[in-house]
């Protein structure tokens, strides 16, 4: 449950939904339940407890798991303003995104054709997709959704910040009228068309090869640097053909602007601007213009000004950026992560609205690219996001550049589940006796069926909506207006779970007072019990020993065996879909299979020589990457070394505590003194 209700700004735009103060009655964007989210509005950003996870909690750069509405409470709650928003959200595509998952080498297998100069068999690097979100909305929850975060995010701007919303073709038309809403018409700056891939068929109409970046400012002071690009070669042969005798190139260009003026001396002659026109310089700066040999007559005697090309920074950058490639297949910062976006990209943006030491935040922050670009500009940065996946690949990228962090985990239910696809799915055999029912409305997940009440339809929040992870009065009142009297006629009770509740009293008063038509009685249910179930962790037999390397005596860690059922949960569901896609086309399947010791299953380890409480914050003194070939890095090093199964400390400091993930992103904390 929420701590407190951080309430959203008393000032605001006309037409901006605000604590308790509503300029207009009606929203400029009108669609149905538009008007359903003033209530979370009136409420405010809920405030958690928050988690520090690793680090020392004094960094001003975060890595946050957790919504963005509890970030931006967190961030308004600690007076922490942020210079520039740039947010990649979900597009409401209808789309799955799913995370390559790669099944490293076995260790003692690896290390053995490695010593006798064999080549690794590439057949042997399997891997397989693992599901990480389902980008599906209907448009109306989505709108409501994007409205309350565009708020809260700018809840938590500075006054000179800037906001950048990557959105494509689905949504982002009324995504821009939200923002007219929001953050005001005159604040709208300027709609980036970023191309994203080259033309291609398609069977009707053409080609969508470009996504949409909207950008907003909180007021009409704000950051702004100029950016450039190189000239092309056309652009160059085409205006500066000519090269003085140090071979420079250079180009003729007009002296005059549009208005009226006086004639000015030239050469000790007095010439006049052609007509509607003035020219540019004053008579000194004419002068000196002249002295300096920047000012040349041509042929039919009018003077233009030399304009060097190495005096340039090079083409202004406008609208439309064709000149940024996709992350591709052969890409060095490829990290097979669904949704990734190039680094050139933010850095055109970062550069363009903030300044060094200034705070950029993503607050949907995927691959963690934003953070990483940050961090390279020497700008700080905060990463939000609510997946595992996320935190886990944004923190081994900064690790791996050197960045300065803490990770912290917003206790708002988010944590209970890794992964909100898998989980939604897993809750479905974790709560007894739930079925698919044809006859219910999709709003409902199912049903139980029992001796006593006969079919018993169960409410599930969606864990990729926040609108429903909270049970609070308009999702009740919806629940009781809207969804149960379609309900069949001899239904006698209903099941609600939930995630997070404002005040169960407050909601069971709620009830009695509001379900007088019906004769259905309502139950409602903690889903965090069911969710604790969901997390197993993996199961790890090791030993500790010294070691000595040369003169060096250190501590070592050796995995004996790995066994994870989650991961081969997920080889075994992967080989049954490949072998049936396999047969239906009479082909034969190989199938991906775990050795006896499972350490194909370890994608990175990490040891802890400071702290042995399981549950303190994680302070990484040594670890080790394994990459999808089986080569490590170590503590951000690449190595030509493949992994033979162990993790070493740099000293002689005794591990206490030893981290594991495996492939699909489940960590473990062992202690090791036990």
């Amino acid at each position: 449950m929420a701590i407190k209700y951080v309430p959203y700004p008393v000032r605001a735009l006309e037409g901006q939904a605000v604590l308790d103060n509503f300029v207009r009655t009606r929203r400029v964007l009108r669609y149905r339940d538009a008007n359903q989210v003033y209530e979370r509005i009136r409420r405010g950003m809920p405030l958690y407890e928050v988690e520090l996870k690793e680090g020392d909690g004094k960094n001003d750069n975060l890595v946050m798991r957790g919504e963005c509405l509890s970030a931006c409470a967190y961030l308004k709650e600690h007076d922490i303003k942020v210079d520039l928003v740039y947010i990649d959200p979900p597009f409401a595509s209808g789309a799955d995104y799913a995370k390559k998952v790669y099944v490293r080498r076995n260790p003692k297998v690896a290390e053995a054709i490695h010593e006798a100069e064999g080549e690794l068999d590439i057949d042997e690097l399997r891997a397989f997709e693992e599901k990480m979100y389902g980008d599906i909305w209907d448009k109306e929850r989505y709108l409501n959704w994007m409205y309350e975060n565009l708020c809260a995010i700018k809840a938590v701007m500075s006054d000179t910040a800037s906001i950048y919303v990557h959105l494509d073709y689905h949504i982002g038309h009324y995504v821009k009228i939200l923002m007219d809403e929001i953050f005001g018409e005159q604040n709208f700056s300027s709609e980036i068309i970023w191309k994203r891939t080259t033309s291609h068929a398609q069977k009707e109409g053409f080609a969508n090869i470009h996504d949409s970046i909207f950008v907003y400012h909180k007021s009409d002071e704000y950051i702004w640097n100029q950016q450039y690009k190189e000239h092309s070669e056309e652009h160059v042969k085409k205006y500066y053909s000519n090269e003085d005798e140090d071979g420079r190139k250079y180009a003729l260009d007009n002296l005059t602007a549009p208005g009226s003026g006086e004639p000015r001396m030239f050469f000790g002659r007095l010439i006049d601007p052609p007509a509607g026109t003035h020219w540019r310089y004053s008579q000194e700066n004419i002068d000196k213009l002249i002295e300096e040999g920047l000012i040349v007559m041509t042929s039919n005697n009018r003077p233009r000004f030399k304009r060097y090309l190495d005096t340039l920074q090079g083409s202004v950058i406008g609208g439309i950026w064709d000149d940024i490639a996709p992350v591709n297949s052969q890409a060095e910062e490829r990290i097979d992560y669904a949704t990734q976006k190039p680094e050139a990209l933010l850095e055109r943006i970062i550069k363009a609205s903030s300044d060094e030491g200034m705070l950029v935040a993503d607050f949907f922050g995927g691959s963690g690219v934003t953070a990483a670009v940050a961090a390279r500009l020497s700008r700080k940065f905060i990463h939000v996001d609510i997946g595992i996946n996320s935190i886990i690949t944004t923190r081994d990228r900064l690790k791996k550049q050197g960045a300065a962090f803490d990770v912290l985990e917003v206790k708002d239910g988010v944590q209970m589940y890794r992964n909100p696809v898998q989980t939604m799915d897993k809750l479905k055999s974790l709560i007894k006796g739930l079925r698919n029912e044809d006859q219910l409305d999709k709003f409902w997940e199912g049903s139980i069926m029992t001796t006593k009440d006969g079919m018993v339809p169960v409410y599930l929040p969606n864990l990729m909506d926040s609108s429903t992870r909270l049970l609070d009065k308009p999702l009740m009142n919806r629940i009781i207006r809207e969804a149960m009297p379609d309900l069949p006629d001899d239904t006698k009770r209903v099941i609600v779970y939930y995630i997070d509740i404002t005040s169960r009293e407050e909601i069971e008063q709620f009830i009695r007072e509001q379900n007088t038509e019906t004769m259905i009685e309502i139950e409602l249910r903690d889903l965090k019990q069911v969710l604790d179930e969901v997390v197993v962790n993996d199961e790890i037999t090791f030993h500790t020993e010294t070691v000595k390397d040369g003169l060096l005596e250190m501590w070592q860690v050796t995995i004996d065996t790995f066994v994870s059922d989650r991961v081969m949960t997920r080889i075994r569901e992967y080989n049954e879909r490949s072998a049936a896609q396999a047969q239906s086309k009479g082909r034969n399947y190989k199938p991906l299979t775990i050795s006896d010791e499972g350490l194909e299953c370890i994608e990175w380890l990490s040891l802890d020589c400071e702290q042995a409480e399981l549950n303190a914050p994680w302070h990484s003194n040594v670890e080790v990457y394994i990459d999808k070939n089986g080569y490590t890095t170590i503590n951000g090093k690449p190595t030509n070394k493949l992994w033979d199964g162990t993790i070493r400390t740099l000293d002689d400091l005794k591990p206490l505590r030893l981290k594991v993930r495996n492939i699909c992103g489940d960590e473990t904390v062992i202690d090791l003194l036990s």
